[in-house]
């Protein structure tokens, strides 16, 4: 791979702190940039030489390869932060992506959990009484009660939660922390958890969730849990951690909550991030409007 975009990725692991999981997607994004630009220019990569044409064949040809619109502005972006490197870096004078715009796509709105169906999940019979029995309710609990990141679950340690103060804090994308605040029906459930884990389960190194070994829980065996209890769900299309992140922000927005309040629980950077729930929350607020005996009259479907 070429030395600058190797400057690259140590750039982004070491001074911008990605995770390893992101560095690699740009690893592969920037090799796949280079190995089209040596293929179609005399097998040289000379990010000087680069111009906005070359990148516009680029996404012409990622499109003929069949891939999707959102596929192609990922690996844009990563190109766009490649290049704003080197102009940081002066290692070439301009940005050749300044001028090009990635193909146009229809963002899907979040996929959610309905608050009728979570509470007959979390309440129900579907969780045995033994240890990860109880692990499993309680992390289903956090994660929608909360809209944290699984990642950001696994790394919950006992010291970080304050049980008198209701509060637990968490480290988020490039290691920054936040204050989680918690309702005292989940400081039940979590102190509960830590005592059949104390029973039953020899602790290692203070991680709050643990599997029946003492380990750290992995963020693959989040996903498994959660898909496998989610499954219950029938009307649900997606089953995944992130979905009870949406389900927490859509929950919090219909009830009521800010906007900015919403943003800081989620540890979004900006609100772009968190307005994408605003579209949710009225989609659901049509389908209700549409729901009711007075809107099927005719005339009565407002805003169609």
């Amino acid at each position: 791979m070429n030395r600058l975009i190797d400057s690259f990725l140590d750039y982004l692991r070491y001074e911008r702190n990605y995770s390893g999981y992101t560095v690699i997607s740009y690893s592969k994004d920037l090799e796949q940039f280079e190995e089209y630009v040596k293929e179609n220019h005399e097998g040289l990569f000379d990010p000087d030489t680069i111009d906005s044409d070359i990148v516009r064949n680029w996404i012409v040809f990622l499109l003929d390869s069949k891939l999707s619109p959102v596929s192609v502005n990922r690996k844009l972006s990563s190109l766009k932060s490649f290049f704003k490197f080197l102009v940081k870096k002066e290692i070439v004078s301009s940005n050749p992506l300044r001028l090009v715009s990635g193909p146009k796509t229809k963002k899907p709105l979040p996929y959610f959990v309905r608050e009728g169906e979570m509470d007959l999940l979390l309440d129900g019979d579907g969780f045995d009484n033994d240890f990860e029995g109880v692990r499993n309710r309680l992390l289903l609990e956090l994660l929608y009660d909360t809209g944290i990141r699984r990642s950001e679950l696994i790394g919950i340690k006992d010291p970080d939660i304050d049980y008198g103060a209701l509060l637990i804090k968490v480290t988020g994308k490039r290691n920054k922390q936040r204050l989680i605040p918690f309702a005292e029906g989940l400081r039940d459930l979590m102190l509960a958890y830590t005592d059949i884990r104390n029973k039953e389960v020899n602790v290692r190194d203070n991680w709050f969730f643990i599997r029946k070994n003492g380990e750290q829980l992995s963020t693959g065996i989040v996903y498994h849990i959660v898909k496998r209890y989610l499954s219950d769900i029938t009307t649900l299309s997606k089953r995944s951690p992130h979905v009870l992140r949406h389900s927490f922000a859509t929950s919090m927005l219909n009830n009521g909550a800010e906007l900015n309040a919403v943003k800081e629980l989620l540890g979004h950077s900006s609100l772009a991030s968190t307005s994408v729930y605003t579209h949710t929350t009225f989609e659901e607020l049509k389908k209700m409007y549409h729901a009711h005996p007075r809107a099927k009259k005719e005339g009565g479907f407002y805003g169609n």
